[in-house]
């Protein structure tokens, strides 16, 4: 499982650390590639290999002419890259991605389980901010994952 929230700078190349203990679950999972894809909010998604066969997968048992699902495929599927990471644990992000996410210089990894956003830090600590200086906002979400049992 990914977790955690780490920062990483990206050179001139468009090129990026993938934090170590994210590489650690990803050799533990036998993978050494990850897709990234573009986020339904201004971040990019990376699954490694398996899962992403995996949502692949789930997504084709969804109906194919729901509205929907047609847009998340569009988004997200259509978005999707297959990136290496090097022997020294670096990762290209491709120049659509990088500008669909607003990446610049500074990166922010947050592990989401299963995947990993990779956000401007910038983008990523504004998006924090105003949900912890949004009282009605926390407390919308508490009540969705009470109902979902969390």
């Amino acid at each position: 499982m990914f977790r955690g929230r780490y920062e990483h700078s990206i050179d001139a190349k468009g090129r990026t650390s993938v934090p170590s203990r994210f590489r650690e679950v990803m050799t533990a999972q036998g993978d050494s590639k990850l897709v990234l894809t573009t986020g339904l909010e201004t971040c990019l998604v990376a699954y490694p290999m398996a899962e992403w066969i995996a949502f692949e997968e789930r997504l084709a048992e969804l109906p194919q002419f729901d509205e929907d699902v047609v847009t998340l495929k569009r988004i997200y599927v259509s978005g999707a890259v297959e990136c290496d990471v090097d022997k020294v644990g670096r990762l290209l992000i491709p120049a659509a991605l990088r500008k669909h996410a607003r990446l610049k210089r500074d990166a922010l990894w947050a592990g989401m389980g299963r995947y990993i956003e990779l956000w401007s830090k910038e983008t990523f600590e504004g998006l924090r901010k105003d949900v912890l200086a949004d009282d009605d906002r926390r407390l919308a979400i508490s009540k969705r994952l009470a109902e979902l049992g969390l």
